[in-house]
């Protein structure tokens, strides 16, 4: 069934509504501490860290239980000590506490939904693991203003052209809207649409 509003806003969620990647830099960093390795910089050990993150992204997709086995795999690779359970559990709670973290809305955000609502249809567009995705959703208290919710496992070109053929969508009105470049705004322009950069200090 196809949208009749002209305008169709696609809007990323994490560092675009609300804040994600500090509370993952604040973990990181407190990882980092933790393993205080003797011959690795903290800017070396982190750049083995990113390049965990990508081969468990691969198997585990996106959000924290993958974010949490790359801690453990990262350890595992540069500590000489092995992993008992106990250290096991310390480096999940590295994951863990970002969890717990109340939805931290980026100041400007509900006045800007509040008047795009009425006047265009939102549709959040979002990736991660869906149970992580959608308690942010709940919990950040903007789910009313939107008129449909897409998580997906990833924002490339393939998805982005499923979301339009899945509402009916015509390119040239629909818009996505995001901080990053590479899956919000490059993967919406190959497939017709247009784009707002929202650029994000972290």
């Amino acid at each position: 069934m196809a949208i009749p509003d002209p305008q169709v806003l696609l809007i990323d969620a994490d560092d675009t509504l609300w804040e994600n990647n500090i509370y993952f830099e604040r973990a990181i960093a407190r990882f980092i501490s933790f393993l205080n390795h003797r011959d690795y910089s903290p800017q070396q050990v982190h750049g083995v860290l990113i390049d965990v993150e990508r081969e468990c992204i691969v198997t585990h997709g996106y959000g924290l239980h993958s974010f949490a086995h790359a801690l453990v795999r990262t350890f595992e690779r540069l500590s000489v000590d092995p992993v008992t359970d106990e250290l096991h559990r310390h480096i999940h709670a590295f994951a863990h506490e970002i969890a717990a973290h109340p939805a931290e809305i980026i100041p400007g955000v509900p006045e800007t939904l509040r008047y795009l609502a009425p006047r265009h249809h939102l549709i959040l567009t979002t990736k991660g693991a869906i149970a992580e995705q959608s308690g942010k959703i709940e919990r950040s208290g903007l789910k009313e203003y939107f008129n449909a919710i897409e998580i997906v496992a990833e924002k490339d070109v393939p998805t982005y052209r499923s979301i339009l053929d899945k509402y009916d969508l015509d390119p040239e009105s629909s818009w996505m809207i995001g901080n990053s470049p590479r899956s919000d705004i490059n993967p919406a322009l190959a497939c017709g649409m247009s784009a707002v950069f929202v650029p994000h200090g972290n």
